[in-house]
């Protein structure tokens, strides 16, 4: 016989001042079950709670009800003091009286009624309920970082530093991502690399990190806490354990006149490469697509000038397998070319450059070292026109959103311009200056006030080359309209940033969402910002979206505290909320009919295959398996199931049909 409890809270007025929750506790005691009711201002308070305790205790309650707020808000609260009475927490449910009736409708008896149908509804359920334990799943304390950028080297130290061990993961031959090209930083004109070296030789340097560069994850199986990566390791064609990084090989290089993709194609490099001076590891990789060896089967002079044998010419990609218990993806963005736009001339004009290009000419460790000069000729601009939002917010072009960080760093270029070209003239065309952030409104207001930029609110329509000049056409919002023409010398292009290539694919891989323009998706923008829809695996920097390094690293660290919360425990406690397949006695052993299609609908991968096999081993029947790590507890195995052979613990089909038959007896 049940014995249930209900508890009807008034929320102060939020259900109060429209339900007459003293009747819908009075009708609550005329249910079939019901033992006890009472309603109480503030359930959740203290005082509100023990009311709650001692019914369970004094009445050997069976099953609790709470018509209150939201269960997303207080469900554990309450689920919490009837387990310190003694009642398992899963027999105790929450009705939303809040959000479900009392803000939806005035106050009358109509309310109150529904408020009373709300409360049989879920009476009924927990008659059904049964107890549940929670799920424990063994943690393997090894976090995989995807990504060298700052955003995984922040992680990757956070999660070092907490004595954890991490692997982590870099396509690229060095360490360091966007940032380390970068000439400075705003707000504070910091030079980029002296803040960001320091950090790449504490990886390097970590006991705890395990750096693998020149990789990629090739495959990702298992679920939170037992993930299993399989990471190929490309073919360096170099034994980094008997370099030494003396650059012999380099500088003998029979390529030498391969376009510098750390340079953004505005200096060479050889083909057997150390990225940029300040790389970690600071030691070379073979560009095969450019060497001659691969190319032609000929050459060879960088394994004979090795002093320490340490070049591999024929050496094949690896694979190795690592358990990790958590994935933080850091794989950043990439920036959009601005050949993608005919009417600025990018690619037909050589002194029509983008941003990032822009900050390879202002690097001291830059093509000019970090003298401001034209591509075409190597003469210093007096001129110069920087063209914010190239791509950005431009939904003709496929782009919309807003990259975020083009108003700060156009306002820096223009700058580090003055800076470096005293007399010379920046002009910045712009369409809104967004400097949302510390001190970037005051940062602008610099680079117009003091370093003489001249902001023109308008778009530029073309750009076209007169006379040796580059001629911008555009327009001055701010005058009507009025039509603006600029001779330039030379013009930056903001232009986008977007996902970089491959990123579906790899979300693919990791079975986490992704939205339109192949930026990876959180769980939940406001409540879970560095979570991904697979439990386990997180984000953090400009992968999600375009960010700035600030915002960057603080949802690096974020994303850390996440891994490091989770390997705190040897075990990962979950609510017992999962589905599970019916198991029925010998010799049907379950209901289900083994046709899967359960696995291929689950967005989760939680569905695995199970062999039921008699005595002698014979394989008897295979049917579906929930996997309780994995599994979500979303329910669309449930409807797919041909056979009915699904529940989701806690609201199984007779539990849901009870509530519907409750509500329409009252009706």
């Amino acid at each position: 016989m049940s014995k249930i409890g209900v508890f009807v809270c008034h929320c102060g007025e939020n259900i109060g001042a429209t339900v007459d929750c003293s009747r819908v506790a009075q009708e609550a005691s005329k249910i079939e079950g019901v033992a006890v009711s009472a309603d109480y201002k503030y359930m959740c308070s203290d005082p509100g709670q023990t009311l709650i305790k001692d019914a369970v205790r004094e009445k050997g309650l069976t099953g609790v009800v709470v018509a209150a707020c939201s269960p997303r808000m207080h469900e554990p609260t309450f689920r919490k003091a009837c387990a310190e009475a003694g009642l398992n927490p899963y027999l105790c449910e929450m009705t939303n009286l809040r959000e479900h009736c009392s803000w939806v409708h005035d106050k009358g008896d109509a309310t109150t009624e529904k408020a009373v149908g709300l409360v049989r509804m879920l009476v009924e359920k927990v008659k059904r309920n049964k107890p549940l334990a929670a799920i424990k799943v063994p943690i393997a304390k090894k976090a995989l970082v995807i990504g060298g950028g700052i955003a995984g080297i922040q992680a990757a130290l956070d999660i070092a530093n907490a004595g954890q061990k991490v692997i982590l993961v870099e396509k690229e031959p060095s360490i360091g991502g966007h940032m380390s090209q970068l000439s400075e930083t705003f707000p504070t004109l910091d030079c980029s690399q002296c803040i960001l070296t320091p950090r790449m030789v504490d990886v390097a340097q970590n006991p705890n990190i395990t750096l693998l560069t020149y990789a990629e994850l090739e495959k990702l199986e298992g679920f939170i806490g037992n993930f299993k990566a399989t990471i190929r390791l490309k073919a360096k064609g170099v034994d980094h354990k008997k370099c030494t990084g003396c650059g012999l090989c380099s500088t003998k290089c029979s390529s030498r006149k391969i376009p510098s993709e750390f340079n953004e194609g505005l200096g060479l490099r050889s083909a057997i490469y150390t990225p940029f001076p300040q790389a970690v590891p600071n030691k070379p990789v073979i560009d095969r697509a450019n060497c001659l060896y691969y190319k032609k089967g000929k050459c060879k002079v960088c394994e004979r000038v090795c002093p320490t044998g340490a070049v591999e010419l024929d050496r094949e990609d690896e694979f190795i397998t690592e358990d990790v218990g958590a994935i933080v993806v850091a794989t950043g963005f990439s920036v959009l070319k601005p050949d993608f736009f005919p009417e600025y001339g990018y690619g037909k004009y050589k002194d029509v450059i983008t941003g990032l290009q822009f900050e390879r000419l202002a690097s001291a460790s830059g093509p000019t070292l970090g003298e401001i000069r034209r591509p075409s000729d190597g003469a210093v601009p007096k001129k110069v026109v920087f063209i914010a939002c190239a791509g950005s917010r431009d939904p003709a072009k496929g782009i919309p959103y807003c990259s975020k960080i083009c108003c700060m760093y156009t306002a820096k270029h223009a700058m580090l311009y003055r800076h470096k070209v005293h007399d010379g003239e920046p002009y910045v065309f712009y369409m809104d200056v967004r400097a949302g952030g510390k001190s970037y409104e005051e940062f602008v207001r610099r680079a117009i006030e003091e370093d003489g930029a001249s902001y023109i609110r308008g778009r530029v329509a073309r750009v076209y080359e007169k006379n040796g000049k580059l001629i911008v056409c555009g327009a001055d919002t701010l005058l009507g309209g009025k039509p603006v023409e600029i001779e330039a010398d030379m013009v930056v292009l903001a232009s986008a940033g977007v996902a970089n290539q491959g990123s579906e694919e790899l979300a693919q891989k990791m079975h986490v969402s992704y939205d339109a323009y192949h930026f990876f998706a959180e769980a939940h923008p406001k409540l879970k910002p560095v979570e991904t829809n697979t439990a386990g695996i997180y984000l953090c920097g400009a992968c999600q979206a375009p960010k700035d390094i600030p915002e960057t690293v603080g949802m690096a660290s974020g994303a850390a505290a996440k891994v490091i919360g989770l390997f705190s425990n040897s075990e990962l406690t979950r609510e017992p909320l999962v589905a599970v397949v019916n198991r029925t006695a010998p010799p049907e052993f379950s209901t289900c009919v083994g046709c899967f299609m359960c696995e291929t609908a689950c967005p989760y991968q939680a569905i695995e295959r199970e062999e039921i096999r008699d005595r002698a081993g014979s394989v008897i029947k295979r049917i579906a398996k929930v996997n309780p790590g994995l599994c979500q507890g979303c329910g669309t195995c449930v409807s797919f199931c041909r056979s009915k052979s699904i529940d989701i613990q806690g609201f199984s089909n007779e539990q849901m049909f009870a509530e519907v038959m409750a509500m329409s007896e009252a009706y």
